[in-house]
């Protein structure tokens, strides 16, 4: 495991041997079974003890109070980003939500190679979309962790809320902080003068692009003005996508709208790899700190395959 190996001086702050050894069997039983079945994993855990022995090994593990993403991941994946990004350059950073059966997960990742590295996640108590507080629950500590560096933060329709740019926009006054937020096509916009019209009356064709500039969004007041980039992709190998992209941004130019947003795709293979087509996490019934610990395994291995894959094309 390149990870543990590379930064063991890291872990060894916060685990103990014994527990780097049982991090290190997990993370490979993760990497060859794919399944983060608590059951399953003391099936396959390789200590010469009764099976009932090791499921509970294993449950104790999951709850150390080591396993914390701030103390643990946060080091780590700031160290990673700051090998493959110069400090200073543009990150896009992603966020989405996913429901997997009974979990509602929340997560931030940066864009590396058309793929996400997950940063942060939070379990949410609740079926269904995040609200703002909960969506500037999960940005907040990013900013804090990248603020050296340019960030531009994209998000679907989930997070249209001009309140959510609002709140960005005034963090972007005092650091690099960008963002490019998909709308529904109903909602208000109106430019400077003019009557409040909806975005689907903009007559947007597939290959056509329109960028708007200082218009308010919504009948809400107080948010101020944004920019607005429209775009509907052309039919495709028989593919036309069903709407148009209304993108809620503080980004200058259409171009830079459209580049950022298209990256939004890692996260959707991030989310395949972790779920049924990777690491099985739909099968987990882990309880919460249990199953954030999971999480913590999956975002290590996940990010460590990642970059063996970029070794491997680098050498051959």
């Amino acid at each position: 495991m390149s990870i543990l190996l590379e930064y063991e001086s890291h872990f060894t702050k916060y685990l103990t041997q014994t527990q780097i050894e049982a991090l290190r069997i997990l993370l490979w039983l993760l990497m060859i079974h794919k399944q983060v079945r608590i059951e399953r994993l003391a099936a396959c855990f390789p200590l010469p003890i009764l099976y009932e022995s090791r499921r509970k090994h294993i449950q104790r593990f999951l709850i150390l109070s080591a396993l914390s993403v701030s103390l643990l991941w946060f080091p780590l994946i700031k160290s990673l980003i700051n090998k493959e990004f110069k400090i200073g350059s543009r990150l896009i950073i992603t966020i989405d939500r996913t429901q997997w059966k009974d979990k509602n997960v929340f997560v931030v990742a940066v864009i590396w190679k058309k793929r996400a590295l997950p940063i942060y996640w939070l379990l949410l108590n609740k079926r269904g979309a995040s609200n703002l507080a909960e969506q500037q629950a999960l940005i907040r500590p990013v900013l804090r962790l990248l603020r050296e560096y340019e960030l531009v933060i994209i998000g679907d329709r989930e997070f249209h809320s001009v309140k959510l740019g609002y709140w960005l926009k005034q963090i972007g006054k005092k650091q690099q902080v960008f963002f490019a937020f998909r709308q529904k096509l109903p909602t208000n916009y109106k430019k400077t003068n003019k009557d409040y019209q909806t975005f689907e009356k903009l007559k947007i064709m597939p290959g056509m692009k329109k960028f708007l500039t200082e218009v308010s969004v919504t009948k809400e007041k107080g948010f101020g003005k944004f920019n607005v980039g429209a775009y509907w992709k052309r039919k495709y190998k028989e593919k036309q996508e069903e709407q148009p992209w209304i993108i809620l941004t503080n980004l200058a130019t259409i171009e830079d709208v459209l580049k950022v947003y298209k990256a939004r795709t890692g996260i959707e293979a991030m989310f395949k790899d972790c779920k049924t087509g990777g690491y099985n996490l739909e099968g987990s019934k882990a309880n919460t700190k249990r199953l954030t610990s999971l999480i913590l395994l999956i975002a290590i291995a996940y990010t460590s395959t990642s970059l063996k894959g970029k070794m491997f094309r680098q050498t051959h």
